[in-house]
């Protein structure tokens, strides 16, 4: 066994029975091992707007941190410091899940992903980078990341270090039933965005993988209180509860319908359910009163692709009606398609002009085709909505990829 498959086995060994606030300190000490002069993990936040550490004790003599703008030459920035994503080395190799290395290549960043979704970057320092420390330090970063997704779900230092402000009831109620934000294979991916994060009542979205099928679903409560969240979690349980004992598109809308209904009466819920063969590019969904899909090929929206009269809203308690139709296109190596709640394209500029599904489709088509995978699409396109447009209702976007090898 080479010197560092044996110090990355030790490493996991010895992570069984820790919290979150010893594996910097595992980490650090297996870097050190492995010949770096020191390791540091950085956890992006909810609204993937900063950096922040795992915090442990600074070593007595810390390695400078680079300036925050890649460019800049003041002086250095405290481990311990959040690192803002845009405009900093560490934000940039989260931005493009690239490795980047300082200028005087004692420092490097290593992104951290857990499958295709984004966690955060891992810091390292030596006296210089050679390609072996740096493929050394990927795997470093990756095994940092499983070590952080294991105690995501219940250790309270990962939550404190991806929070900057307190959340609202209905959004950690919502949040605690969304799946991660992206997913994916090498022949499809799948990545979503919530807000407001911290106030989030209504709107929710989900997606999963399972027998060479994509399963989506994107929906939106009345309301903005924790009824609402109570309702979107409801609908998301009957989803999941009846696509996994092999119900149709269909059958998941009624039984949405029927359980919001009986148990959450009086508020009303719209939703675009849908499904994509990864094999074949089949996509099948039904809008129940949504606001339709867009497919977006070859930079271009399709007018009218997937625009068909939508079925009811759920929640009206509509029993034996007619089940809402299926509708289906055939992707193209390529193409995307967005599903997006009407709080997006209801945001509004200081003067009243609204975002609108033009704006929508025009910024995605701009941020795909600058390279941006979608994670960072819609991280950038959200960025730009806080910037320049106020939200006046939930916001959430899910991107899907289809790009078979």
């Amino acid at each position: 066994m080479s010197n560092e498959d044996a110090v990355l086995s030790a490493l996991l060994a010895s992570s069984n029975r820790v919290t979150a606030a010893d594996i910097p300190a595992l980490i650090d000490e297996a870097g050190r091992k492995l010949g770096l002069s020191g390791a540091q993990v950085y956890l992006a936040d909810l609204q993937q707007a900063r950096l922040s550490p795992l915090m442990h004790p600074a070593p007595e003599t810390p390695s400078p941190i680079e300036p925050n703008e890649p460019n800049e030459t003041s002086k250095p920035t405290e481990p311990s410091e959040p690192i803002q994503i845009e405009g900093s080395m560490a934000g940039l190799a989260y931005r493009t899940q690239r490795t980047q290395r300082s200028r005087d290549d004692c420092t490097a960043w290593v992104p951290m992903i857990d499958g295709v979704e984004r966690v955060g970057v891992l810091r390292v320092t030596a006296p210089c980078f050679e390609d072996a420390l740096l493929e050394t330090c990927a795997a470093l970063s990756g095994l940092a990341t499983l070590l952080v997704m294991a105690k995501a779900s219940h250790d309270e230092l990962v939550v404190d270090r991806t929070r900057s402000r307190t959340m609202t009831t209905q959004a950690e109620l919502l949040w605690a039933f969304v799946p991660p934000r992206t997913i994916g294979t090498d022949d499809v991916t799948s990545t979503a965005i919530l807000e407001p994060a911290y106030e989030a009542g209504g709107d929710a979205f989900d997606h999963s993988l399972g027998d060479g099928v994509l399963h989506l679903a994107l929906l939106d409560a009345m309301g903005h209180d924790l009824a609402s969240g109570g309702a979107s979690a409801v609908a998301l349980g009957a989803s999941r509860a009846t696509r996994r004992a092999g119900g149709t598109l269909a059958d998941i809308a009624t039984t949405i319908d029927t359980t919001l209904s009986e148990w959450i009466p009086d508020r009303l819920l719209t939703a675009v359910i849908a499904r994509l063969d990864i094999a074949t590019g089949q996509f099948t969904w039904i809008n129940c009163g949504h606001p339709p899909p867009l497919l977006i090929r070859e930079g271009h929206v399709v007018p009218q692709a997937m625009e068909f009269p939508a079925y009811l809203p759920l929640g009206l308690g509509l029993g034996q009606a007619a089940a809402p139709d299926e509708h289906h296109i055939r992707l193209q190596p390529g193409d995307r398609v967005l599903l997006y709640s009407d709080g997006v394209t209801e945001a509004r500029t200081s003067d009243g002009s609204l975002f609108g599904e033009q704006r929508l489709a025009d910024s995605v088509i701009r941020s795909m085709a600058s390279g941006n995978a979608p994670p960072e699409t819609l991280r950038r396109l959200v960025r730009n909505l806080h910037e320049h447009h106020r939200l006046h209702d939930d916001a959430t976007i899910m991107l899907v990829r289809w790009h078979p090898h």
